[in-house]
């Protein structure tokens, strides 16, 4: 297992820790001396116990002697920010100068910081206060240490940019100068700290620049594309362009002759890796080329010559599923999805019945980075560089597929190039080990954008047959949607981010509801995409309660605003929960800041939306015009959201402006289709991503609440498309209901 270790500064918690391979990697970033402290993963009660054993505690703060502050990342970044705003919240309740602290990638290990992902919006709610308490502790000692040395009480000391004060003498200890001797203190107990009231907050609120930016923009490594390792090699792993299909044969031994080419083989596959997240990994059945170069590797590529079988392929039709939607529309329901109130009673009594069919499409994440990791496999040690979104979960397959613990799989955590939620799956990270343990050298899996964007998890489409009752008052009384979906052959059960959750928004909040459902056969990958459900969902929901108001002969604003009812919490003290008097708030301000109500020129049209997901209410106002050939332009997006307190203003309004984009890109032009288990996109020229002229004016207004912080990078998306969709009612009485707005005759 190796010797024993004993960094010489440290305190007891560091000590004598065994090294073995996996030790030394999680060591040698992080020495230099000083003060040391974990962060624990427990509750309260747990952290003083688990930060005096050296099996639960990681290294996360080091205070070295010529005052550096080392914070760890713990969460992986995608772009959302959080390897700024979480060290920030450390940085805050330590007093630190943000000047003198650095922050390093944190080793990929549950037992010393709980759940490592960048998923659902989850890292601030459930990283607020655990890294607030890690910088209350080191605060805690530093102060202890500093009236040890000062000789005075406690409680007449005050802390500020990374020092230590004792106004009363006019003395003063910088963090540095205390750090060894805080080093030899017991942490203290977690019901003993006292976290900063908000009036505190000297950092949290400021806007605070990527700590990855500098890097960014001058092109340093910092992405999984970027690695280079001594011998490295590059693997292109060509699969069937139908789905599912099974590498039979293949010109290998033509393909080995080619210039750069090291090996060819065909990988024969493990299960079906169509579905998002499993238990055991799988990989795809196809022809590995293994080269010097990327470029020899596309190449050798190009000249390939395989022959497939078929028989487990998808034959999946986009076409087809439609027609089979509108038919299964006017059919009964295969069964109930939530029922409740007298539904019929009200369609009997009522003033006006609004009615539409409403079709979203496949969608592909297209993430600009595409899949990529780069693996190294000696013996039963594997290690990894990736740009994963789960990386825990990445251990946990690759300890599965090798038969092998998960402490002898070391795994460097990188920025991702995009990850939307498909970088949840690590199904590129079993293929990259599972083709470099042929091998005595590192190689490097990479995807072609031609293979990322057929072999993507797709964020599924789906139908909706709305049927609505208005009662004689101009109120929404009943609710009906027939939800037409799709599930695996044999299953009932909606594909993974296919379904409708039992409180979606408006489901809760109604007396009478009737939602039902049927589901359609498909092979197609599907999986999760920013704000899942909710970002196909907000359309059909938020354009039909639209066609209601329009129904009603109502104000769309006032009429949504009465489908909310009083202030109330639907789960009272469940942060995840609806609130409607949050939801109120930012429709009210989102209209207002927008100018609700004011007269437009001719062709103008506003358009209101409003969504509840992943614990962020959030209400669009979009203003849009539309020409005589049916050019759409989207003039400006005024946003309205209730996160709680925002961290980092900066990340915070690029999180909301990269939601705008992304979702103004998708409704102008964006779907993916198939004929017969083969995808029609295949690059961005079939697939265009909305480039920088289709950015609107985006006015952004927070309301800082005083609830505890949820997550941003997802919430913001869903209001977009149908804010927009209503505008261009407004602007021109056609309504939208097929997406994207190229299959309704718009021009983007």
């Amino acid at each position: 297992m190796g010797q024993e270790f004993r960094s010489g500064s440290t305190s007891s918690i560091t000590s004598n820790v065994p090294v073995n391979r996996r030790t030394f990697f999680r060591l040698g970033g992080i020495t230099g001396g000083g003060l040391v402290l974990g962060i624990a993963t427990g509750g309260k009660a747990a952290f003083a116990q688990e930060a005096a054993n050296s099996n639960l505690v990681t290294d996360y703060v080091q205070i070295r002697p010529d005052g550096k502050i080392i914070i760890m990342a713990t969460q992986p970044e995608v772009g959302q920010g959080v390897k700024t705003s979480f060290p920030m919240l450390v940085a805050e309740e330590l007093d630190a100068a943000w000047s003198d602290v650095d922050i390093v990638q944190a080793e990929i290990d549950a037992t010393r910081y709980g759940s490592q992902s960048a998923a659902g919006s989850r890292g601030t709610p459930t990283q607020w206060y655990p890294h607030r308490r890690a910088g209350a502790a080191a605060r805690a000692m530093l102060v202890e240490a500093a009236a040890l040395l000062l000789d005075v009480d406690a409680e007449e000391l005050r802390t500020a940019d990374s020092t230590v004060f004792h106004d009363n003498s006019g003395r003063s200890v910088a963090y540095g100068d205390l750090s060894e001797l805080a080093s030899t203190l017991d942490l203290p107990d977690a019901d003993t700290l006292r976290l900063k009231e908000r009036s505190e907050w000297r950092l949290i609120g400021r806007p605070v620049q990527g700590v990855d930016s500098g890097k960014i923009v001058t092109g340093k490594p910092l992405y999984g594309l970027d690695q280079r390792l001594p011998g490295m090699l590059f693997a292109n792993f060509v699969k069937s362009p139908r789905i599912g299909a099974k590498a039979v044969s293949a010109n290998l031994d033509y393909i080995k002759t080619l210039p750069g080419v090291v090996d060819a083989f065909i990988m024969q596959g493990r299960g079906a890796p169509i579905d998002y997240v499993r238990n055991e990994p799988a990989i795809h059945s196809g022809v590995v080329i293994v080269a010097r170069s990327t470029w020899s590797a596309i190449r050798a590529a190009r000249l390939l010559e395989t022959s497939w079988d078929y028989s487990t392929a998808a034959t999946d039709t986009w076409d087809v599923h439609v027609a089979n939607a509108r038919q299964l529309a006017t059919q009964a329901p295969a069964s109930v999805h939530t029922s409740k109130g007298n539904v019929d009673a009200a369609f009997r009594n009522a003033g006006a019945v609004a009615e539409a069919f409403y079709t979203y499409p496949f969608l592909s994440h297209a993430t600009l980075e595409p899949q990529n990791c780069t693996a190294r496999v000696d013996g039963d040690f594997v290690e990894l560089w990736a740009p994963t979104q789960t990386p825990q979960r990445a251990l946990t397959e690759l300890a599965a597929f090798f038969s092998i613990p998960e402490t002898n799989i070391h795994l460097h955590q990188l920025r991702a190039g995009g990850g939307f939620g498909r970088r949840l799956s690590n199904d590129y990270v079993v293929e990259a080990a599972a083709i470099a343990a042929r091998f005595d050298l590192p190689v490097q899996a990479f995807w072609t954008r031609e293979n990322d964007m057929t072999f993507d998890f797709y964020r599924p489409g789906g139908f909706h047959a709305f049927k609505a009752a208005i009662d004689h008052n101009g109120s929404l009384a009943a609710w009906q949607d027939h939800f037409i979906t799709f599930a695996r052959p044999g299953s009932r059960e909606p594909l993974r981010a296919a379904d409708i959750p039992a409180d979606e928004f408006p489901i809760s909040l109604l007396e009478n509801v009737n939602v039902t459902q049927s589901t359609m056969d498909s092979l197609m990958p599907a999986g999760p995409m920013r704000a899942p459900r909710s970002n196909a969902l907000a359309f059909a929901v938020q354009s039909f309660l639209h066609e209601c108001a329009v129904a009603a002969g109502r104000d769309h604003l006032e009429f949504l605003l009465e489908v909310f009812g009083e202030p109330r919490w639907l789960d009272p003290g469940n942060i995840n929960a609806l609130n409607t008097g949050r939801a109120a708030a930012v429709i009210r301000l989102a209209a207002e800041q927008a100018g609700w109500g004011r007269e437009l020129p001719t062709g103008h049209g506003l358009g209101l939306a409003f969504h509840f997901s992943h614990a962020g209410h959030f209400a669009h106002v979009a203003e849009v015009s539309v020409d005589s050939s049916n050019r759409l332009t989207i003039h400006k997006i005024t946003v309205a959201g209730d996160i709680g307190p925002v961290i980092n203003p900066s990340s915070a309004r690029n999180q909301v402006e990269g939601c705008v984009i992304d979702a103004i890109s998708t409704l102008l032009g964006l779907e993916i289709t198939f004929r017969n288990g083969r995808v029609d996109q295949q690059n961005f020229h079939q697939y265009p991503l909305g480039r920088i002229g289709i950015t609107p004016t985006i006015d952004i207004h927070f309301i800082e609440s005083d609830f505890d912080p949820t997550g941003l990078g997802e919430p913001a998306y869903p209001p977009v498309i149908p804010a927009v969709t209503n505008a261009i009612y407004d602007a021109t009485g056609r309504r939208i209901r097929t997406l994207p707005v190229t299959r309704e005759g718009f021009l983007a």
